[in-house]
């Protein structure tokens, strides 16, 4: 019998015996009848050619099968118990299991178990606990497996920590026993179909039109763009956002760890890197790929996210004819995330004095744009900011727009003003050489919210 073929085996009859020991219902009909359809489902399959059906098509046909059977049998379920058995066998066989309603639900950002009954999840920007646990450990780490096999990854004592990316693309991150020591911890960062536009961002709070305006001549103009913030502020949403405005004639190249980015342009090359195996051989780090892409006739380089020595070549790249490049890095402000990218480049050529490093920032960055995730779960961009140059061995910036925060109202939302500084942007030269003309008045622009 075929590796496939056994696992699928495995995963029905353990979804069997978790139907025989536990209660998802108050309703101990609906359980006898859950149990007894659901076996008698496993003794009708042929696993053969299961095995060879593709799954849209296969649970096409297993809940026509249900459906069939419920209506046949006239039984005393009402019709929300029908659809809720139907599902609730579909997600076991063909599906993740009590993963499988989280998913679908558009609403929800993060999905965070803490072993097999603690699930939190995030709407809209807030984190709350779910009524809903798993049977135990080993259901727990069925689905873990059931996810990682499918892009070919393996967890185990051995190798306790993984990454891998669903289907819809949303980050997975596991982490099992015995370094998880309340049972198996599952993280999944989810991202909208429907990429979010500018006009969003706009509408959301997120950004003021005029701020949103300047942002977009830069990008226009090639300005080298650095987006810091920190977990969950938002950084790859105003990455996505602001690589919409690249002109679709340009040749567009993204480094990720997990492919997040949904560009729309149409020359667009996605590299993603990847970890070693069980050998700890075949590791392809960010550094690797960014060298690779200068190989690759790029007009743009856009980095997911700046963790380590990647940070030198992406520099280079910058002050070596590859303008108008994006990245984003972890950073409570911008003078903190200019600080970051001096450690890790410094990590990368410990050879290079303090001033060097900084003037190679200092040249290669233009802008940082800094994000944040208030008190109250809203998203706003507190911050651009422009790099000026060298006084010395400090690195010079002024700030052209920022939130101020001024306080909480009563209803818990976060009270404050988007406003221009009145500086007038050194980069102003660069948009007008490109034909962008930005209205004086928005370096004097104020908007309460």
């Amino acid at each position: 019998m075929s590796t496939s073929n056994s696992r699928l085996i495995d995963r029905v009859r353990g979804a069997q015996e978790r139907f025989r020991t536990t209660s998802s219902t108050d309703s101990v009909e609906f359980e006898r009848i859950k149990k007894q359809l659901h076996g008698e489902l496993i003794e009708k399959l042929d696993f053969e050619q299961v095995a060879k059906t593709a799954r849209p098509e296969l649970s096409r046909r297993l809940r026509a099968t249900l459906t069939d059977t419920v209506e046949a049998r006239k039984l005393p379920l009402n019709r929300l118990e029908r659809e809720r058995l139907v599902e609730e066998i579909l997600d076991e066989i063909v599906g993740l299991g009590p993963l499988e309603p989280l998913l679908r639900d558009p609403e929800i950002s993060d999905i965070l178990i803490n072993g097999p009954e603690t699930v939190f999840v995030e709407k809209k920007g807030k984190l709350q606990r779910l009524d809903m646990r798993f049977n135990d450990n080993a259901h727990l780490m069925q689905i873990i497996d059931r996810i990682v096999s499918a892009v070919g990854r393996r967890v185990d004592e051995t190798n306790p920590m993984v990454d891998a990316r669903l289907q819809d693309g949303s980050r997975f991150n596991a982490i099992i026993p015995p370094l998880a020591l309340d049972g198996p911890t599952i993280s999944i960062r989810r991202f909208s179909t429907i990429p979010i536009s500018s006009d969003d961002l706009v509408t959301f709070g997120s950004c003021p039109a005029p701020f949103m305006e300047i942002l977009k001549g830069c990008v226009k103009s090639k300005l080298n763009a650095l987006i810091s913030g920190g977990t969950g502020s938002g950084k790859t949403t105003l990455l996505n956002v602001l690589s919409s405005f690249i002109p679709a004639s340009e040749r567009v190249i993204t480094i990720e760890d997990a492919a997040e980015l949904q560009l729309q342009q149409p020359h667009v090359v996605r590299l993603e890197t990847r970890p070693s195996n069980l050998e700890g051989r075949g590791e392809v780090t960010a550094r690797d790929l960014v060298k690779n892409a200068l190989r690759m006739r790029p007009d743009r380089i856009i980095l997911g996210e700046i963790r380590g020595a990647e940070a030198i070549d992406t520099l280079q790249a910058m002050n070596t004819g590859h303008e108008g490049s994006l990245a984003t890095v972890h950073a409570n402000t911008t003078r903190d995330a200019l600080a970051r990218m001096e450690t890790m480049i410094g990590m990368g050529m410990p050879n290079l004095t303090d001033k060097n490093i900084r003037e190679m920032i200092s040249r290669a960055l233009d802008i940082i744009v800094q994000t944040d995730r208030l008190a109250d779960g809203t998203r706003r961009i507190l911050a651009l900011t422009e790099i000026t140059g060298m006084e010395g061995n400090v690195i010079t910036t002024q700030d052209i727009f920022v939130f101020n925060q001024t306080g909480v109202g009563d209803d818990g939302r976060i009270q404050g003003s988007f406003q221009a500084t009145g500086v007038r942007p050194k980069f102003m030269s660069r948009l007008q050489r490109n034909g962008i003309e930005i209205p004086r008045e928005y370096f004097r622009y104020k908007m309460d919210v």
